[in-house]
């Protein structure tokens, strides 16, 4: 099917699913997750001001846009970021992040 494309999410607990996404919605990766009944505080609402959407890149992040100056200002706030890390709130999906990969890691409160 057109515009659709499948991600794999890891959630704090270890458990690994493969989800369906549509790319013509123009959702964050943050607000699917949310969707898709993942918890995610995302306390800011999406603009990158408190990091609890935080996502590890387990494979696929070379097709996903580059961080903007915002986003890694609130990654580097974080103790536990690495080079992997973004804020989902920041990730909008295109045909060519099918087969993306994360494991979610944002704060739970």
């Amino acid at each position: 099917m057109d515009n659709i494309i499948e991600i794999e999410i890891e959630d704090r607990d270890g458990t690994v699913q493969t989800i369906e996404v549509p790319t013509d919605v123009n959702l964050s990766l943050m607000e699917l997750l949310k969707a898709c009944d993942y918890e995610v505080l995302a306390t800011c609402g999406g603009m990158a001001l408190c990091a609890t959407c935080h996502v590890e890149i387990k494979s696929g992040g070379e097709n996903l846009s580059e961080p903007q100056d915002q986003e890694l200002d609130m990654l580097d706030t974080l103790p536990d970021a690495n080079d992997d890390s973004r804020l989902a709130c920041q990730l909008r999906l295109t045909n060519e992040n099918n087969g993306l990969s994360i494991k979610i890691r944002g704060a739970l409160q």
